[in-house]
């Protein structure tokens, strides 16, 4: 299993899975990562956390352990 931590700068992925329960999960997918979106990973701060990705149009920070949720193709 691959996840959004996993990518490296300047890769385009798919999401293919949500994992997480409750709030979280809900969180990530307001953030307009939901299945079959496509991420841009742009950024990585020096010590790797937080992930700045392009989704939908707009740069979000996600932060590792959110990141690691995320599985993607």
């Amino acid at each position: 299993m691959k996840t959004l931590r996993d990518v490296k700068v300047g890769d385009t992925v798919q999401v293919v899975k949500l994992h997480g329960e409750g709030a979280v999960k809900r969180r990530i997918m307001d953030m307009g990562i939901t299945k079959g979106v496509e991420v841009y990973v742009r950024k990585l701060a020096p010590l790797g956390d937080p992930v700045e990705v392009n989704v939908r149009g707009y740069e979000l920070s996600i932060r590792k352990a959110d990141a690691e949720m995320i599985e993607v193709e």
